[in-house]
């Protein structure tokens, strides 16, 4: 679409949930080898995540390993438990002005710091009348890239 006052850079993280994050870690880090660089724990998201990384610099990748701290409420962040994607902004508040304007629908809260203390904002799985535009069923997540992440992707995307 012309005109887009943003660019998405390249992904951000993966969260993965289930109601133990304990086989998630036997898997993900004892396993696969990833190293736990962060832990997340918040009521309001019903969330206790350990933040798991691959990659280096600004070209490495979150995976965030989650349960819910209450298995009956909500959100259920073990189901489903591909959880959700983020991906890297250049310019979130932009993104976020102009996806909206065009009927992407977001979850409440709109921008607010997430888990690794960068900006965010969620598309909603779902769209609805007022807003035709969701994630078919993905919950998608809006991440501010920091400059250092913004030049590291400009210098390996020369002229893009």
């Amino acid at each position: 679409m012309a005109g887009r006052p943003f660019k998405i850079l390249g992904v951000q993280q993966f969260a993965v949930g289930g109601l133990d994050k304990s086989k998630l870690r036997r898997l993900w880090v004892d396993t696969l080898g990833l190293q736990v660089t962060g832990t997340y724990r918040s009521e309001r998201e019903n969330v206790d995540e350990d933040i798991a990384s691959t990659g280096s610099g600004p070209f490495a990748c979150e995976v965030d390993l989650m349960q819910p701290l209450d298995p009956e409420g909500k959100p259920a962040v073990n189901d489903p438990p591909l959880n959700h994607v983020g991906l890297w902004v250049d310019d979130l508040p932009a993104a976020f002005d102009w996806l909206a304007a065009r009927g992407v629908r977001f979850t409440p809260g709109g921008i607010r710091k997430g888990g690794s203390g960068h900006d965010i904002c969620f598309i909603h799985p779902r769209a609805n009348d007022a807003s035709p535009i969701g994630g078919e069923g993905v919950l998608i997540e809006l991440v501010q890239a920091p400059p250092e992440v913004i030049a590291a992707f400009a210098a390996a995307q020369p002229g893009d």
